[in-house]
């Protein structure tokens, strides 16, 4: 019962720490470049994992390249979203990769997606519409096209976990996964920005999402899961833009609307429908180790 109590101890750490991320990384990207910041945290991560546990197989380094350059994705399209997305609906619409996962799965399995998928999916879209505009509309600003990128490339990340996972260990495989985010920031920052040097005022940001969030976090969570199993590691993890919305609210002054605590609602009711009735058991594997803070 002990180990019980802190596994799931471990994991609501975790999950505060990925939702304090929305907040901190809003504060970064407001005087630093995004892609500049992608390259200089996960640099930080990527190193850290690399000397604790460095990778010896080629297979790590193949299967770790490539969904790197999907997480790679993500987080750009993410950091590049908290630029004009409030932390608060950046949180939620992040946390749709859960919602988005199953179909991208079944198609990577040339199944048609089930009828619980399709419900999911819709309510995921009808809470974005309430969370982010004024009307009932599908046209979005370009932050939460932008979030709803990365929410969509963490889904297909996860996807790549599911076939590729079980055959490495797990922080070897992470630690290359972040240091090709690093690597793809690093070239997006020369290509657009001319890759800045962090300034003494951004440094404590990319320490906490480099080693409190990317590295901390996320050892807290693989460490939890070995105790109490995958499924149960990913529904505490849905505390994850709760905490986020808590951040924002105390930390930047952020706050929904009615209109906007109704999309938050139906958000959370599409991501507990998808987690209690469609997530098959290599996709929920994969995701409850997937670094999605």
């Amino acid at each position: 019962m002990r180990a019980l109590r802190l596994s799931y101890g471990a994991l609501v750490i975790a999950a505060l720490l990925y939702g304090i991320t929305f907040v901190v990384v809003k504060d970064a990207v407001a005087v630093f470049p995004p892609f500049a910041f992608v390259a200089w945290r996960f640099l930080l991560a990527g190193s850290v994992l690399l000397l604790a546990s460095f990778p010896r197989s080629f297979g790590v380094w193949r299967d770790g390249t490539v969904a790197g350059l999907i997480l790679f994705a993500g987080y750009a399209f993410q950091t590049g979203g908290l630029m004009y997305a409030d932390a608060s609906h950046s949180a939620l619409i992040t946390a749709l990769y859960v919602v988005f996962t199953p179909p991208i799965v079944a198609v990577s399995k040339k199944r048609f997606p089930t009828i619980w998928t399709i419900f999911g999916t819709f309510t995921a879209f009808l809470g974005i519409a309430l969370l982010t505009s004024d009307s009932l509309s599908f046209s979005w600003d370009s932050g939460t096209l932008l979030t709803l990128g990365c929410a969509v490339a963490f889904a297909a990340h996860i996807a790549f976990l599911s076939h590729t996972t079980h055959r490495h260990r797990v922080i070897q495989f992470t630690a290359v996964q972040l240091f090709t985010v690093a690597l793809g920031g690093v070239i997006g920052a020369v290509v657009f920005e001319g890759l800045p040097l962090p300034d003494p005022g951004i440094i404590p940001a990319i320490l906490i999402t480099g080693l409190g969030v990317s590295c901390l976090a996320f050892l807290l969570q693989v460490w939890a899961q070995k105790r109490i199993g995958a499924n149960r590691t990913a529904v505490i993890l849905t505390l994850e833009p709760l905490f986020g919305i808590l951040s924002a609210s105390l930390i930047l002054g952020e706050r929904f609307s009615p209109r906007g605590w109704c999309g938050a609602a139906v958000i959370l009711v599409a991501i507990w429908i998808v987690l209690s009735k469609d997530f098959d058991s290599p996709s929920k594997e994969a995701e409850a180790i997937a670094p999605v803070g």
